[in-house]
């Protein structure tokens, strides 16, 4: 006797493998934050790597936007389950603002306007992995979405992708962010379900 019906192929999954497990498709941009939204002038905005020789390497807005910039269209997965396909941003490669960095350094510990931080690897940064974008759609990022400029790292759970971002530090040891402490998965890979701490 069939247990499974003929012609039973499961529960569709739309656009194939690009849909990690457990995740559904939207076609908004859902708004979640931790805290509120903070507003930071332009004049006043920096962004800094810090090593963890204690070297800082420093822009402006207007250095900033003075770098070369890329336009990627990535899938984004947030860790509440909803997944959106083909966002565009533009925003500068976290490749080009390492460039003149020197580290041995294995991690780094994001930090952003507002007081948020979250942990990666610092090999999650590089490689044109990740971005720091100050666009969406073609338009200036909206505050409520991490602007002026936010962190992107598609290959991980949103949360990762740290908005009003205002630096990086370097560090020889891991040291968890915000979510971390609070119980989510120390690392957060969407296609291995990592969304809470022992997934």
């Amino acid at each position: 006797m069939n247990i499974i019906s003929r012609g039973f192929r499961g529960r569709h999954r739309p656009d194939g493998d690009r849909l990690p497990p457990g995740q559904y498709l939207v076609d908004d941009f859902p708004v979640l934050s931790a805290g509120p939204t903070p507003r930071v002038p332009l004049d006043r905005w920096e962004f800094a790597i810090d090593t963890e020789a204690e070297q800082t390497h420093r822009w402006s807005w207007q250095e900033f936007m003075a770098l070369p910039s890329e336009t990627p269209t990535v899938d984004i997965h947030c860790v509440t389950k909803w997944t959106k396909l083909d966002t565009t941003w533009e925003g500068v490669s976290l490749d080009v603002l390492f460039e003149d960095v020197e580290t041995a350094a294995e991690y780094a510990l994001v930090y952003s306007y507002g007081g948020y931080t979250t942990n990666l690897p610092l090999e999650d940064l590089l490689d044109g992995k990740a971005w720091i974008v100050h666009r969406f759609d073609g338009e200036e990022l909206e505050p409520r979405h991490g602007g002026p400029a936010r962190l992107i790292v598609p290959h991980l759970y949103f949360w990762k992708s740290a908005k009003w971002v205002r630096g990086i530090r370097l560090l020889n040891e891991d040291w968890p962010g915000f979510w971390e402490t609070a119980g989510y998965h120390n690392y957060g890979d969407p296609w291995r379900e990592q969304r809470y701490e022992g997934d």
